[in-house]
């Protein structure tokens, strides 16, 4: 597969986050891009400004000519009509990871894993490079606000990608620096045990190049550090980063609700008065990574002070769609066990005398049926739960899992099970603080919905104020 020589290339998934990333570092460099997804979206909308050409039926017979490679992903269904007969046609078919490794391959690249945090850490860490005036290509798996992309490119002296465990993707990597975030089970369909996720994992961190460095959080169990790093070649250099003692950490100074304050401490570097305008402890170990890695690729400390202060976030990551005094509204992507304890308890920390309501939307069969329980047991430290149906994605129902399932075992007095088209309805009736949307779902679509409904009970409750006055 010779890159530079491409003409048209044709993307099964075209409106993936993983993929469009891609397929914009294609159109930028020239190459003719049209290709397959679903359903519209923001982001094809987006990408059809760019010169994109993208439609949303399957329908074979329509395929262009002149195609020299198709990029897909593994979420199109092996009965996908227009998937079978690209397969039968001769042309070039690559997954979409392994054409992420064919472009960083020959550059000098980082490479985020771990179960949470690979979009905020990785979009952090491109954000101090781009501003520490290091050119930087960066493939994030969300739209990061800074740059309303998931996709930068100021040049290619370092790449940043995201390291998807789903499909075991990331070991087609090939980093030079290594960051692993978490390693809370996730993906059971893929894996089959939690073991077999971990000897993943281990296969990442030995593929990393050179001396590395492989930075692992303090988060991670000190068994599944060893792992990890016992496969690794003797000249690897193996470092952790977090809160706690290590090569790199970070010390909490004080929290808001729109800002963290910390400082940066390591071997060489003491970084103080650093602010990021994302809550919680599991964000500034984030931000702890990003630092460090800036740090070795030649970022300034007071450059790194300025762009951690001037992060604006990711969409869908404790992302504020509503803040008044009366009322909030957080939007986030949370869909695993640990994620959403994470955000939970960030905005507890930020709202800790209000009443907080949160929206989930399960996200996978196979997810909500291996982390039944703990779902369950998450969702009942909040003040109020809705359950709204959940979205399958790329899967098939299995029996007996549904919302439904995950509502039964919620042992809470204050819980709603509806579906999106009445959620609206419901929340009219509902005594509402600050909301949590959650969810990896199409649940964020209904948000211009519920911020209207929250600004009626606004309105209502100023109405019946000065009735009484």
């Amino acid at each position: 597969m010779n890159l530079n020589s491409l003409r048209h290339i044709y993307f099964l998934g075209l409106g993936g986050i993983g993929m469009s990333s891609i397929a914009r570092y294609f159109n930028r460099r020239g190459v003719r891009i049209s290709g397959y997804d679903k359903t519209p979206s923001p982001l094809t909308d987006a990408l059809r400004n760019e010169g994109m050409q993208i439609h949303f039926e399957d329908r074979p017979q329509d395929l262009p000519e002149g195609i020299d490679l198709v990029v897909y992903t593994p979420a199109i269904p092996a009965t996908h009509g227009e998937f079978r007969m690209l397969m039968n046609s001769g042309i070039p078919m690559h997954k979409r990871s392994e054409v992420l490794a064919r472009i960083t391959e020959s550059h000098y690249n980082v490479a985020v894993a771990g179960t949470h945090g690979k979009t905020t850490t990785s979009a952090l860490l491109a954000h101090l490079l781009v501003s520490s005036g290091i050119p930087t290509t960066a493939f994030l798996g969300g739209i990061c606000l800074n740059y309303d992309s998931n996709f930068i490119d100021t040049g290619n002296q370092v790449m940043v990608e995201e390291a998807d465990e789903y499909d075991r993707s990331f070991l087609q990597l090939r980093p030079d620096i290594g960051i692993v975030g978490s390693l809370d089970a996730d993906h059971l369909d893929i894996y089959g045990s939690r073991r077999a996720m971990l000897d993943a994992y281990a296969c990442f961190a030995q593929a990393v190049r050179g001396h590395g460095p492989l930075l692992l959080s303090d988060g991670i169990a000190a068994a599944d550090r060893t792992q990890l790093s016992a496969g690794c070649p003797a000249i690897l250099n193996v470092e952790d980063f977090g809160l706690d003692a290590g090569a790199h950490r970070a010390r909490i100074l004080g929290t808001s609700p729109r800002l963290t304050a910390f400082e940066y401490i390591s071997k060489i570097y003491h970084i103080k008065d650093l602010t990021l305008a994302l809550p919680g402890q599991h964000n500034v170990r984030n931000a702890t990574a990003a630092i460090a890695v800036a740090l070795q690729l030649g970022a300034d400390p007071e450059q790194i002070r300025r762009a951690l202060a001037s992060f604006r976030g990711i969409q869908r990551r404790l992302q504020w769609r509503l803040d008044t005094p009366a009322k909030v509204l957080i939007d986030d992507y949370a869909h695993h066990p640990e994620e959403l304890r994470a955000v939970i308890r960030a905005c507890r920390e930020m709202y800790p005398q209000r009443k907080l309501t949160g929206i989930f939307q399960p996200h996978l069969y196979t997810r909500t049926r291996d982390f039944m329980d703990e779902f369950a047991r998450v969702l009942e430290s909040l003040d109020q739960v809705v359950l709204v149906e959940l979205y399958p994605a790329r899967e098939l129902p299995l029996p007996g899992i549904d919302s439904g399932t995950l509502f039964e075992k919620i042992r809470h007095s204050a819980k709603w099970l509806t579906d999106l088209e009445h959620l609206p309805g419901l929340m009219r009736n509902m005594d509402l603080d600050v909301v949590m949307t959650l969810g990896a779902g199409d649940l964020d679509t209904r948000i211009g919905e519920m911020v209207e409904v929250m600004n009626e009970q606004i309105t209502r409750s100023n109405r019946d104020l000065d009735s009484i006055k």
